[in-house]
């Protein structure tokens, strides 16, 4: 085999790599994020393509049959979407939960009513999901993501796709999202049934107190206070469930 064909068939194995971990890059937290250039993600992506493919079952490829080489591009492509998309499914349980937050609290109108009945609930589910990126980083969740993108050709070897598994983990992404956001928002359902049933009662004893005037700001201050005590356990518990997942790929 000549140079020229033999770079052509190491070409296409890390093609055939770069299919996968570019798609988990698309949507993976942290590593995927919109903020970050698109040329910077795709830089990342194509490096670290080139660094694992010695170590992966993904060998040279020729072009002796395009047509299946092409519908294996397309199924690795799709392994790394799912990947990256139900990662990012379950980070945004915290999502989720910051505009819950923002409901409970009373925070939904007090910035800027005008732009939106949703600025304040907007501005602490950003905070979360910045948060919770800080906390990958902060954790070296980034390595357990590198090494689940490894992991994955153990579970999905190349070309091989099984959609009614895939179908069906997603289901599974989206519950357990969904039961996060609960989780880590419990303590301000908690806070603002106490608050609210102080204030009837507080109507009740004293028709004539503006309540209304009164209870907002105490509820927004006891909103704010809730969260900055129970945001580090938050964090934790995004942390251990999204740990967890990267360790099987599987709920």
């Amino acid at each position: 085999m000549n140079l020229s064909a033999l770079l052509t068939v190491e070409f296409l194995g890390v093609a055939m790599v770069f299919a996968r971990i570019g798609g988990v890059l698309m949507y993976m937290p942290a590593l995927g994020e919109s903020f970050i250039p698109m040329r910077h993600r795709l830089a990342f992506a194509v490096l670290l393509s080139l660094a694992l493919y010695p170590a992966l079952p993904v060998g040279p490829l020729a072009l002796d049959a395009p047509g299946p080489m092409i519908a294996a591009f397309g199924i690795e492509l799709t392994l790394g979407l799912w990947i990256g998309m139900t990662a990012r499914i379950l980070m945004s349980g915290l999502q989720f939960a910051g505009y819950q937050i923002g409901l409970i609290a009373g925070l939904s109108n007090a910035f800027s009513p005008d732009l939106g009945s949703f600025q304040g609930s907007t501005l602490i589910s950003t905070g979360l999901m910045l948060g919770a990126v800080a906390v990958i980083f902060a954790t070296d969740l980034h390595h357990l993501i590198i090494g689940a993108m490894v992991m994955s050709y153990d579970m999905f070897p190349p070309g091989q796709i099984l959609t009614g598994d895939l179908a069906q983990q997603i289901v599974k992404a989206v519950g357990q999202s969904f039961y996060l956001g609960l989780s880590v928002a419990a303590p301000f359902y908690v806070m603002g049934l106490l608050m609210n049933l102080g204030m009837g009662l507080a109507a009740r004893m004293m028709p004539s107190l503006p309540v209304f005037f009164v209870a907002a700001p105490v509820l927004i201050l006891a909103g704010l206070l809730v969260l900055g005590i129970a945001a580090p356990m938050m964090m934790r518990e995004f942390a251990e469930r999204f740990a967890d997942w990267l360790g099987l790929l599987v709920f």
